[in-house]
């Protein structure tokens, strides 16, 4: 097992939720508290976009404005994604099941242009093509097995296809083609996924979901991962109304970046004692 001092668990949130985690960690870094500085970044959907830019040393700031997705839109099926969350919905399901027929939902009807539009919106979100020597790991879901998978630098799966596919949420993106094999949302493995931080010493977790479900109590979740610390930040009650009902509702892609910025004032509080950082003067 790889031991972590500090680990930064980035969970699903289309595309606000996107932005908002960008907005947050420029805000956090012009307070001096980077967490793209973590010893590992776990990154699932929307957190593997933000992940994959921070884990390479970019500025989230780059993601200030909607311009980059506006020439990379995948139209949603909203039919399709009410049969999803139907899916998902059925409390009678086996987890493995659920997922399974979520991907055969997912796979029917795939076209060639809506993959291209897919992986060339996630390489101008990026802004990188190599993973980065800092501990990078992406989550997705095998759309025919429902097996979930887990990639790395080492996993021989190039860096946009794996932020791709993580960020293939069925009826919103198509599912990625990785080595003769398609995969979708790594949100449907387990949500944030914070069990692949097991061992950090400090558990950062930015959800930006958080408000549409309850939370583990912390204590709960530092002992389940086996962290000193554990830090949970979510959307505050101004970025929730600037998301608006929409997730993937690009209109909203500014406000929720200006909310995440202007929230990380408080978040930076609350993360320099676990982080070791200082305020700045």
């Amino acid at each position: 097992m790889h031991i972590s001092e500090r680990a930064l668990v980035l969970g699903p949130g289309g595309a606000v939720g996107t932005a908002w985690m960008a907005g947050l960690a420029c805000g956090l870094r012009r307070d001096g508290v980077d967490v793209g500085e973590a010893d590992l970044i776990v990154g699932t959907s929307a957190g593997a976009i933000v992940g994959a830019l921070l884990a390479t040393g970019q500025n989230p700031g780059r993601l200030a404005a909607s311009t980059r997705t506006d020439a990379h839109r995948v139209a949603a099926d909203p039919a399709r994604m009410r049969e999803v969350f139907a899916v998902l919905g059925d409390a009678g399901l086996e987890p493995g099941e659920a997922r399974r027929r979520v991907g055969r939902l997912a796979l029917d009807g795939i076209s060639p242009e809506a993959d291209e539009a897919l992986l060339a919106g996630r390489a101008a979100l990026i802004g990188a093509d190599a993973w980065p020597q800092r501990r990078l790991l992406i989550t997705a879901v095998d759309a025919t097995t429902g097996e979930p998978v887990v990639w790395d630098r080492d996993s021989g799966v190039p860096l946009v296809s794996a932020v791709a596919a993580s960020s293939a949420f069925p009826g919103a993106a198509p599912p990625v083609a990785v080595g003769g094999r398609r995969y979708m949302d790594g949100a449907l493995r387990s949500g944030t996924n914070v069990d692949l931080a097991a061992g950090a010493r400090t558990l950062v977790v930015i959800e930006p979901m958080a408000h549409l479900s309850p939370r583990e109590p912390l204590a709960q979740r530092a002992e389940a991962v086996g962290a000193e610390a554990v830090v949970a930040i979510g959307p505050d009650p101004a970025a929730v109304r600037a998301f608006g009902s929409d997730l993937g509702d690009l209109a909203a892609w500014e406000p929720a970046y200006r909310a995440g910025l202007r929230q990380a004032g408080e978040a930076g509080a609350l993360l320099r004692p676990a982080w070791g950082t200082e305020a700045l003067p």
